[in-house]
């Protein structure tokens, strides 16, 4: 579980610094965090783009250790783990709907589902993805490497997945957490939400190449094939 502690100075807080605003509202608190990165997949694009399309062969298998269990034709169900702060923990779930690609764009979203209540918490999802063909000579370093070690030849042209997600959490809280500071709640919750994806993106990444590349007996791509990072959202960005 990921934990943060809170700082001496909050700990001791009594009712009496709570307003009757704080409380009574219980208005949720809303965290956000957005990322983009790479993937590149030693593979033409046609491929790649067969093995990306038949998502029930490697989702479910490549989300392990979080539970995956499909929903409908085209979307699973996610329990990511137990994150929490300030003593509240929370073990979020949510339900993704990959869409058919169009032009080599994919886009993934969340859903909600009417199996499961999610008490306290929202959780707004959206990701996308855009595959393009790339020569050899703009990959990303060690690829020679990794086909020497394998005694292979590389192609002259390789895969290359562009992805972004944005992420958006809604809390409501107990009432003991109202009394601590806004801005101490918004800032540590924006931090859980991006150690939840530094921890979960990078290893998605990794097992999905694993997972294609072994079954083409094709090199394993070294860890600079694939980021993952923080991006700031402006005007041009959608």
């Amino acid at each position: 579980m990921t934990d943060f502690n809170i700082p001496p100075e909050t700990e001791n807080l009594t009712d009496n610094s709570l307003t009757e605003s704080d409380i009574s509202s219980q208005i949720p608190v809303v965290f956000q965090t957005h990322f983009a990165g790479i993937m590149e997949m030693y593979s033409d694009i046609d491929t790649v783009a067969n093995y990306l399309n038949d998502h029930q062969g490697w989702f479910v298998r490549c989300a392990m250790p979080m539970k995956a269990e499909p929903f409908g034709e085209n979307g699973y169900t996610l329990i990511i783990g137990h994150y929490g702060a300030f003593g509240y923990n929370v073990e979020p779930q949510m339900t993704v709907i990959l869409e058919p690609p169009q032009a080599n764009f994919y886009y993934m979203y969340s859903v909600p589902n009417p199996e499961f209540t999610q008490e306290g918490y929202e959780v707004d999802y959206h990701a996308k993805m855009y595959i393009e063909s790339i020569p050899l000579s703009s990959a990303g370093e060690g690829i020679l490497k990794a086909y020497q070690k394998h005694g292979q030849k590389p192609p002259s042209e390789i895969t290359k997945v562009n992805w972004k997600l944005d992420l958006q959490v809604k809390v409501k809280f107990p009432r003991f957490i109202y009394k601590l500071p806004l801005t101490l709640i918004q800032d540590t919750g924006d931090r859980v939400l991006s150690q939840i994806v530094k921890q979960i993106s990078p290893r998605l990444s990794y097992k999905v190449q694993k997972d294609f590349h072994s079954r083409l007996d094709l090199p394993i791509p070294p860890k600079n094939s694939r980021t993952c990072n923080v991006r700031d959202m402006d005007e041009n960005d959608n």
